[in-house]
This record gives C-alpha cells, sequence and structure tokens, in this order.
C-alpha cells in the first residue's frame, strides 16, 4: 500500500454524534492549524433532527488558500459507530483511519488499502475523569491532541487558543490543556509520528478574517443602516436576525438614554415578518428580513405587494434544498427562480449573488441603498454553504464618511414650493419615480398605498393605457437596475479560448480551484463571475463570444440557465448545464471532472483530424 504523503494540502473529516460536544473540538482543531498560518476551508454537516443523529465536520487544510470542497477524504476521524462503514468507505486509497479502539473491532471492518490508528480514546478519559459529561466532552479534547501529534501541529497553538478561549477560568483552562495532553502524550508513547500528512508553519492566512456569511450579513445591515429587522426563525438562516441583535447590543444603543435604536421583532411567522418590514419600509425606514425557501414562498404576496407599490424591502435568502421541507441543513442554489418572480402576475426582483463572507457584508449594506434607490424589493442569495460555515475572507472594509443613498425622495419645501409630485410618474427616463416619506406634509405627498392600479398620481384606475404606462415603467426600472447592481467579474484565461463559464455564489471557490487544475491540462475557459441579477449587458457579450459556455450551479432545474435565456436573450445552443443538487456544496473535482468529459469528444476528433 503505497500511503498518502502530503504538506499542508489535504483533507480531514471528523464522524461523530450530533449533541457530543465534538463541534468545539473540531473546530479548535481548524483554527490551530490557521494559526500555524495555514489555511483552512472547514465545513459542518449537520441532521436536521434530534441529538443523537451522525453529524461530520470536514476541513480541508490547503496552503495554496483553495476554499471550496475539494472531494475526497485523506484521513478520517471515525467517532460514530452508526456510520462505521460509510465513513470507512469515503477514505481515499492510501489514506488514514483514526478510531476509538477501546471496543475491539473486527477485520473486517477495516480495509487494507488504507493505515488504521486505533487509540483507546474513552478508556483514556474514563481513567481521567469521573464524571460522565467530563468524560465525554473531554474524550473530543483528548482526540485532538493525539491528532495534533500525528499530524505534526504545535502544542503551543492549542494553548494560546485554550488561554484566549478560558481568560479568567482557569479551572476549563487547565481542564482542557490537560485532556489535549493526555492524547499527546499517548501517541508520543505509543505510536509512530508524524504520519504522511503534516501541517508545517507557513504564512499563507495573511490579515484574513474567518467569519461566516450569516454574521457578515448582519453586520452588513448594522453598517447599511438598517434600523427594523422582523423575522421568523427558519434554518438556515435564524443566525442573521440573531446576530444582528447581537451587533446592534454593541453599537446601536444611545448612549444617553441606554436605549436600543433598532426594532427588532421575532414575528408569530413568515407572513407577519415580512408584512412588518413593508410597514417599516413604507415609512421610511431601512427595513429587512432573513428567511429561506420555504419562507419566500409564503412571503410571496406580500413581495408583489411591495414590487408593485414600489416599497424598499431587503429580504436574505440563506438557500437549503427544498422543494417542499426538502433538506433544511444542506446547501441548494434552487431559489433562483422563485425569488426573480416572486408573487403572482408581471413581477421581475433583484438578485445579488455574494460569494463568501465578504461580500455577504458588502451585498447586505449594498442591498439597502439599492431598496431605497429602486423603490422595490432586493433579494440578497446567499446559501447554507456560505452562511452557516466559517470561511477566510478578506477583513471588512466601511468608509465612514459614506452617505446612505437614499433615493428619490421629495422634501416638504420641494411641495410646498409647487414641484409636480407624482408618485408613480417616470419624469427622469429611469422608471424610478420620486416619493415623499408618509406625513412629509400635511396636504400633499403620500400618506398611505395599496396594491391596486393606478395612474402616475396614484389614483385609482383601472384604464388600460394607465396599467401599461405603470408595468412599462416597472420593467424601464428593471433595467435601471442592471447598471446599479454589483457588475460581473471577468477572469480571462492564459491563452485566447473560445470556451466559457459561467458560475455564481458558492459555487466560487471550488470553480477557481478547477480553473487552475483545467489551466494546467491544457484546457483554457474564460471565466465569468456573475454578481447580480438582472444581467448587465457584458453578460450577453461573453456568451455571444465563445462557442461553448458552462453554467455551473448547486439545483436540478438549471435555473441560472433559465434566467440566462429568458432575460439576458442568449443563444441556448451555446449553453452546457452543470448541475450538482446532492445537498452538499460542489467541488473542484467535480467540475473539473464534468468539463473533460464534455470536451473529451471534440478533444479526439481533433486529434483524429490531425493525425489524418
Amino acid at each position: 500500500m503505497k500511503r498518502i504523503e502530503a504538506v499542508n494540502d489535504f483533507v480531514i473529516k471528523f464522524a461523530n454524534v450530533n449533541g457530543s460536544g465534538s463541534a468545539s473540538a473540531n473546530e479548535l482543531f481548524a483554527k490551530a492549524v490557521m494559526r500555524m498560518g495555514v489555511p483552512v476551508s472547514p465545513r459542518n454537516i449537520f441532521p436536521s433532527n434530534i441529538q443523537g443523529m451522525p453529524t461530520w465536520y470536514e476541513a480541508r487544510v490547503c496552503e495554496k488558500g483553495y476554499g471550496g470542497r475539494r472531494g475526497g477524504v485523506d484521513m478520517m476521524v471515525a467517532m460514530n459507530p452508526q456510520t462505521w462503514d460509510s465513513d470507512v468507505a469515503e477514505i481515499q486509497s492510501g489514506g488514514y483511519l483514526f478510531y476509538d479502539s477501546t471496543r475491539p473491532i473486527p477485520e473486517s471492518r477495516f480495509r487494507k488499502d488504507i493505515e488504521v490508528i486505533g487509540i483507546p480514546l474513552t478508556d483514556i478519559s474514563n481513567a481521567a475523569y469521573s464524571e460522565p459529561r467530563q468524560r465525554q466532552l473531554f474524550k473530543n479534547i483528548i482526540y485532538v491532541g493525539a491528532l495534533s501529534v500525528l499530524l505534526d501541529v504545535e502544542a503551543e497553538v492549542f494553548e494560546k487558543l485554550f488561554a484566549e478561549q478560558y481568560r479568567g477560568k482557569e479551572m476549563l483552562l487547565d481542564s482542557n490543556v490537560r485532556a489535549l495532553y493526555l492524547g499527546r502524550d499517548y501517541v508520543k508513547q505509543n505510536l509512530s509520528a508524524p504520519l504522511g500528512l503534516r501541517v508545517r508553519r507557513a504564512d499563507k492566512v495573511g490579515n484574513q478574517i474567518f467569519t461566516d456569511g450569516n454574521s457578515a450579513a448582519a453586520l452588513g445591515c448594522v453598517y447599511g443602516g438598517a434600523t427594523v429587522a422582523a423575522w421568523y426563525p427558519i434554518t438556515p438562516s435564524s443566525s442573521v436576525p440573531e446576530a444582528f441583535q447581537k451587533f446592534c447590543d454593541k453599537y446601536r444603543v444611545d448612549e444617553h438614554t441606554g436605549r436600543s435604536n433598532v426594532a427588532i421583532v421575532q414575528a408569530e411567522d413568515e407572513l407577519a415578518s415580512i408584512g412588518m418590514v413593508v410597514g417599516a419600509g413604507w415609512n421610511g425606514a431601512r427595513a429587512f428580513t432573513a428567511t429561506s425557501g420555504p419562507g419566500i414562498s409564503l412571503m410571496s404576496e406580500f413581495i408583489g405587494l411591495a414590487y408593485f407599490a414600489e416599497i424598499p424591502v431587503t429580504i436574505i435568502n440563506v438557500q437549503r434544498g427544498g422543494p417542499s421541507t426538502g433538506m433544511p441543513t444542506r446547501t441548494q442554489q434552487s431559489d433562483l427562480l422563485s425569488c426573480a418572480y416572486a408573487s403572482h402576475g408581471d413581477t421581475k426582483h433583484v438578485m445579488l449573488f455574494p460569494e463568501d463572507p465578504y461580500e455577504c457584508f458588502e451585498h447586505a449594506a449594498a442591498a439597502l441603498d439599492l431598496a431605497d434607490r429602486l423603490q422595490t424589493p432586493i433579494f440578497v442569495m446567499t446559501d447554507l454553504d456560505i452562511g452557516m460555515n466559517q470561511r477566510l475572507c478578506k477583513p471588512f472594509v466601511w468608509d465612514d464618511a459614506q452617505d446612505y443613498d437614499r433615493g428619490k425622495v421629495m422634501t416638504a419645501e420641494e411641495l410646498e414650493a409647487g414641484k409636480d409630485f407624482g408618485r408613480y410618474k417616470d419624469v427622469d427616463g429611469d422608471g424610478i419615480p420620486w416619493r415623499t416619506l408618509p406625513g412629509t406634509h400635511p396636504t400633499k405627498g403620500s400618506f398611505f398605498t395599496r396594491g391596486t392600479t393606478r395612474d402616475p398620481y396614484a389614483r385609482y384606475s383601472e384604464r388600460g393605457p394607465d396599467y401599461i404606462y405603470n408595468m412599462e415603467r416597472l420593467l424601464h426600472k428593471f433595467k435601471t437596475a442592471a447598471d446599479l447592481v454589483p457588475q460581473p467579474v471577468l477572469r480571462k484565461a492564459p491563452r485566447p479560448t473560445r470556451l466559457g463559464v459561467l458560475y455564481f455564489g458558492s459555487t466560487s471557490p471550488a470553480m477557481q480551484e478547477a480553473l487552475d487544475v483545467l489551466t494546467a491540462s491544457g484546457i483554457d475557459l474564460d471565466a465569468m463571475r456573475l454578481r447580480a441579477f438582472p444581467f448587465p449587458a457584458s453578460v450577453e457579450r461573453f456568451v455571444a463570444e465563445h462557442d461553448k459556455v458552462f453554467v455551473v450551479e448547486q439545483n436540478r432545474d438549471a435555473q441560472m440557465h433559465s434566467l440566462l435565456v429568458n432575460e439576458a436573450l442568449v443563444d441556448p445552443a451555446r449553453l452546457v448545464k452543470v448541475l450538482h443538487y446532492d445537498g452538499t456544496p460542489i467541488t473542484a473535482r467535480f467540475i473539473t471532472r464534468f468539463i473533460e468529459d464534455n470536451l473529451q469528444p471534440a478533444s479526439s476528433a481533433a486529434k483524429q483530424q490531425e493525425a489524418a
């Protein structure tokens, strides 16, 4: 057997039981590797039901900085007997299996093409601790200690992490350090270490920060000026308003009165939450809600009201597997169509596609500006992979001198001076009307609104010409939005090529790696990362400039492909669907293999033609 040998480039996966306290230990391991200057991209894979079910934590250690899932497991830490067989099957040939050898396991349950490391973790923990919960919790720290020696991670790094976490709690600090060394000492005394997989000090993390997309989006809402948040709990979006509350408790409290400067409401359901946000938006507050696919379905009628009455609303959609209840704790990009056309009748909504926590912060703040500027709902389309998993990303940046873009808001002075005010009238040629905040003027301006048809001056009307004027103006406003939203990012291939690829959101980390791998193998693709809908004209030009364009997305029905054909009016014959939808984040290997397989017949034909 040829074992895998790698330094700062491997995937380790922890198979645990939900509720066992393993999550903090696994995260401790990931943070320790980062403290050694080596980038790590972890993913927590957990069940949507009760304690005692299987859970996994996959950490990719990669000095090159690739943050997407690679595919394959080099080392499995198998701590759950329920999933033993499937966990062992995941290990790549030549990889490593680490397990608790306290109880004997039949030889038939192992594989001959992997290296097995057994440590009696339960026995070690039971001998050191008497209280049952302590035995369980510290067993996790013991296996982290053992791994630190096997993978050559410095003990001092863990000690510093413990010191930071338990500052002022010396008893907890000492007990965790003790558990760490129980694992380290056992390996040093009984096993050969380090293994073929090793962590070596580097300087590749730099000034990057380690955070999750939901926290980043919440902070973006704070900096973007949100003063109202209404929500109903739903996985995987609940931590957005929870983080917003935490940040507001720190940054949005009046220093003189001690009172909060925001309104945060956990509503009785999704309908109530979006209703509150629409009402707040009408009254001039910057308001948002956070939800997932099922919540969008329930909110659709209010979203239609906000679209037709032209009320600023920000909706952060942390997508998960669907339809119906689907897979609440798995990731997908499967709400594109439901959000693009949310509500009945002719509607088109603006969507933003952040790729990482940095853009979650940036796009959440931008969405509040866009909502005011365009007077319409804005969707921030993140997903579970970005939202709930911690990532390395560049530090957030904010200009304190930046003014919020409130859009076209007419003042009382302008109304008093006799300025023409038609609430639904296009006077600037961009489809965006002027508005007034309720109560701006005692006799002029807007006080109420509704979702029925009207003429440009907001007078109720069912006349065909009035309806057509309004609907076409809304369409023109949507086209205006294409120049205001975040623009696509283009990555040109090192050599001229007629091949291209379009991707967006959480596919980005895997796509970046796949492009490097494909280039190294002689396959060049120009790449464009979509950052928003509606699509700017550059997207249509990109497709027209290439004979074949792969569209990479994480859903079954090729929803981005449909939007490109329907809205960008691109030639569907040029587009190739690359679809991944099993609920796990897409991998670089999946993308690379698909593109190579798709191009193989053409490559073979070209070689045959050259030979002839």
